[in-house]
């Protein structure tokens, strides 16, 4: 794993953040259908929250977090620690990323349309979500092991 992201993936993913305000709940809805195809996964999700929109809204809003402050991640910290406290708590682990990164890509292409969503854009958003992922799985171990 990178220690850093590339200066190219934090530019493209900063540009998303208009694109994401305007469709990110959008994004995070059709992630979520995506997601849910595996019902172990939707097990973990308070499905009230699903439908009444909260958490596509706090994730959306957790990207969008994420993008506008890619290039100062020390500004998502307490954002960081209580996403992990979650995790831990719904018993989050490794092997669960690499789901939601194959629902969150395609979701963000189909919603944003090739046009906005390229290939660059797709991969930069793989390269920041892979980073975050690993950050999150160090952290959440850590939680696990004192849990």
């Amino acid at each position: 794993m990178s220690s850093s992201l590339s200066a190219s993936t934090i530019a493209i993913v900063k540009s998303t953040g208009p694109a994401l305000r305007q469709h990110g709940v959008a994004i995070t809805t059709a992630m979520y259908a995506r997601l849910f195809q595996d019902e172990e996964v939707k097990a973990m999700f308070d499905q009230a929250a699903q439908a009444n929109g909260e958490q596509p809204r706090r994730l959306a809003a957790a990207i969008l977090g994420y993008a506008e402050n890619i290039d100062k991640l020390g500004a998502l910290d307490g954002a960081v620690a209580r996403m992990v406290a979650r995790h831990v708590e719904t018993g989050v682990r490794p092997e669960h990323y690499p789901k939601v990164a194959a629902a969150l890509l395609p979701a963000i292409r189909e919603t944003l349309g090739e046009e906005v969503a390229t290939d660059a854009v797709l991969d930069a958003w793989a390269e920041a979500y892979g980073f975050l992922a690993n950050i999150l799985i160090a952290k959440e171990a850590a939680a696990y092991e004192t849990a």
